[in-house]
């Protein structure tokens, strides 16, 4: 591009926060180009480069204009009535205004607007220069940068994400005048801390990446990260052993590292007794290093450190590693054995003494509730067929949350329930509880599957059901973007449960189980929107009965509010529920039409949901269905003009002796065979209906709909005829409706 510049400005600061790195560098460089493109100056933005690494924040702009354009402007003044006297001369505003602007007021121009006509000046300046408008544009980004808790430095007024201390500014190779922070910029960078701590002459923007490499420091985020994917493979190949790197740890190590080594490093095999998963934590989370895993799936003894920098010696970095990391695994080896010196049901009495929330009672209340609700859940699934024993749902829910009390779990609480699947596994209990006790979390994450086993399955509905229920009794519901207790979460793990899991449940129901085992205190002294206490978690229970939840006697006269709260908080939690699921099926491709046609009708179960919404999808790819979307919508209308409830008008029958026109008679009888053939269809429970085959038999109908329209004048003058036609729609519609509202499409 003949004529322009690349312009690349560097901030150079102390460490940064390294999970702050690249959300710094893009909403930096996206300010920059914002402040470019806010004043008119071209450049090609569609090219620009974030760079950043741990000491830096960087923006590469190509194609960037010398100067801004010519500016326009346009100055508005009074209006005419008060502008002008009666005989048409200037008043004091006028004359004011066209003095401020520099010119007589005969030589303003006139607008008019919504107000009236008013004077304007305008005039042509030229732009400024893109080196003289950049440092405002620099002080713009960095201003707005996402800094929650900015840090001060020396006797200064200004703060920043950390102590800056050096500031490059260039166009091309012209050094652009300014200042940022108390530093004045110049065409110096700096390169590794430790291999090359001179200062970096720049030459020119463009060679800014090539300047700092050949300085060891690699400051383009996506080269760094695929430098440490391929050293990382190269320290770990002659291990044997596979290295598991995920994106989590990639992302940290790119921005601990300018200049990232990989060091194979190993530890005593002893260790490997311990639970692999524990190890992998303290590895990934507390050192950052790589695991690496045998052919077989298992940890091995191996793992990979990243160093910042190339070292003369790499044995001794590798020692400190391994020095570093040994008495991490010497404290989980013990924490694991002493914990298993422990039966699992053991520390329920503890629990106890944890409060989960203050009007919801202890982890121990908790239990109490989960227990018995999927002990219910159990039961229920087990009518349908489904093999799953309601007394191992009480168990697994008795030990679900015993290893918080674990010397393990204490240590890692991000090990809550993988090492309750250990503890229970090694002290004998059942592998259905022993996995139940680990796979009840999830899905922990958007990315995660639901728990697998139907006992599991079981565990996760009910500890999910009680979080749901007793957090909104407590009048402690999200609002906004706050949700302390993951509710939104819960409540997306609920149905996705029951939608993948294909457990054909009454939502509503449970829903009304859990919340019919919240304590009638925790309604009474918890209202609405008002709350207290701190979040904990489902709590456990082991072998024997269940005591009964803790709370205090019901006032008098108060029984009748605080079921009718329970009942006005089925409905509002089902409807929660079903909100987190807009999205979910949205990231599948169907509409919001599409999900408010069945929500519209109330499905008991999510899975009759789910397929309701998925044969309405199949059923909206048809030729048919936009015409017959829009009869249903027209037939409701007609209906609700007329003041006649859907409903009735669908129960009354149809007077075959006033079917008059053959569009009536056509119509009818398509009608009859349309619900003759879909009976077999519908007639069933929710998992054997046929929906789409039901909703494809009905578009059949769409003809014979549009003829009767076309022919038939629905609102006759004749009361009788009037009715029995108004009835026929009614019956189209109804079949409809009895899988989804189609008018909302």
């Amino acid at each position: 591009m003949n004529g322009l510049k690349t312009l690349l400005i560097e901030i150079g600061c102390e460490e940064l926060p390294i999970h702050s790195v690249d959300e710094l560098a893009n909403v930096f460089a996206k300010g920059v180009c914002e402040g470019l493109s806010k004043r008119g100056i071209m450049a090609d933005l569609e090219h620009v480069h974030a760079f950043a690494t741990p000491r830096r924040l960087a923006v590469w702009v190509p194609g960037v204009a010398f100067t801004q354009p010519e500016q326009h402007n346009e100055s508005f003044g009074p209006y005419v009535n008060v502008a002008l006297d009666s005989e048409g001369q200037p008043t004091k505003a006028l004359l004011g205004f066209a003095g401020k602007t520099g010119v007589e007021w005969t030589q303003l121009e006139r607008v008019a607007d919504a107000k009236g006509e008013r004077f304007v000046h305008r005039s042509i300046s030229p732009g400024h220069t893109t080196a003289e408008l950049v440092p405002e544009i620099v002080r713009e980004a960095a201003a707005a940068l996402p800094i929650p808790k900015p840090m001060r430095w020396g006797d200064h007024d200004f703060a920043f994400v950390r102590p800056v201390h050096w500031l490059v500014m260039l166009l091309d190779s012209q050094v652009i005048e300014g200042e940022l922070f108390g530093v004045r910029s110049g065409r110096q960078s700096r390169g590794h801390r430790f291999m090359r701590p001179a200062p970096v002459h720049l030459v020119d923007a463009d060679s800014y990446a090539d300047a700092l490499r050949a300085a060891k420091v690699l400051a383009d985020p996506a080269e760094r990260r695929q430098c440490i994917r391929d050293e990382v493979a190269r320290a770990a190949k002659p291990t044997g052993g596979t290295p598991h790197l995920d994106d989590v740890l990639l992302d940290e190590l790119a921005n601990l590292n300018e200049w990232p080594v990989a060091i194979a490093c190993a530890f005593e095999r002893d260790f490997l007794a311990v639970p692999h998963e524990a190890l992998v934590t303290t590895m990934r989370t507390n050192q950052k290093f790589v695991p690496v895993f045998g052919a077989d799936g298992d940890l091995g003894e191996h793992f990979i450190g990243i160093a910042n920098l190339e070292s003369k010696d790499p044995a001794q970095i590798r020692h400190g590693y391994e020095r570093v990391i040994r008495p991490r695994f010497a404290d989980a080896k013990y924490f694991f054995d002493e914990d298993l010196k422990t039966p699992l049901a053991s520390h329920q009495q503890a629990l106890r003494n944890v409060t989960y929330q203050k009007t919801l009672g202890s982890l121990w209340d908790k239990t109490v509730r989960v227990a018995e609700l999927a002990s219910a859940i159990a039961e229920r699934l087990f009518a349908q067929g489904i093999e799953v024993d309601a007394a191992m749902a009480a168990h697994a829910a008795g030990l679900s949350r015993c290893d918080l009390m674990t010397r393990m779990v204490g240590e890692f609480p991000e090990l809550q329930g993988v090492m309750g699947r250990h503890y229970a596994t090694a002290q004998g209990e059942p592998a259905e509880v022993a996995n139940a006790l680990d796979e009840f979390y999830r899905p922990r994450n958007a990315g995660d599957g639901i728990a697998e086993g139907v006992l599991a399955q079981c565990l996760s509905l009910a500890d999910k059901l009680d979080t749901l229920s007793g957090i909104f009794a407590a009048g402690l519901k999200p609002t906004g973007n706050r949700d302390p207790f993951a509710l939104r979460r819960a409540a997306l793990g609920v149905a996705r449960t029951l939608v993948e899991a294909g457990l054909d449940l009454d939502l509503a129901m449970l829903l009304k189980e859990a919340l019919a085992q919240i304590p009638d205190s925790a309604l009474l002294s918890s209202p609405p929107g008002k709350g207290g206490g701190s979040e904990g978690s489902s709590a456990a229970r082991g072998p024997g009965p269940l005591p009964a939840p803790s709370g205090h006697p019901l006032p008098e006269g108060e029984g009748k509010s605080i079921e009718s709260r329970r009942s006005s908080l089925v409905v509002e939690l089902r409807e929660f529920v079903l909100d987190r699921l807009r999205s979910y099926y949205a990231e599948q491709g169907l509409t919001p039409q599409q999900f408010d046609a069945v929500a519209a009708v109330h499905p008991v179960s999510l899975i009759d949901f789910d397929r309701r919404l998925r044969a309405v999808a199949a059923f909206a790819q048809q030729p048919e269905a936009e015409k017959l979307a829009v009869a249903n919508k027209r037939v409701a209308n007609i209906l609700r003009k007329e003041g006649i409830d859907e409903v009735v008008a669908a129960t009354r029958p149809i007077d075959a002796s006033l079917l008059h026109d053959p569009a009536e008679h056509a119509l009818a009888a398509a009608l009859h065979a349309a619900e003759t053939d879909n009976a077999a269809r519908l007639d069933a429970d929710s998992m054997q209906r046929d929906y789409v085959g039901a909703l494809t038999r009905l578009a059949a109908l769409q003809t014979p709909i549009d003829t009767f329209f076309e022919d038939v004048m629905v609102m006759a003058e004749d009361a009788a005829l009037r009715a029995n036609r108004v009835a026929l729609l009614a019956h189209i519609k109804a079949r409809f409706d009895a899988i989804a509202e189609i008018a909302l499409l």
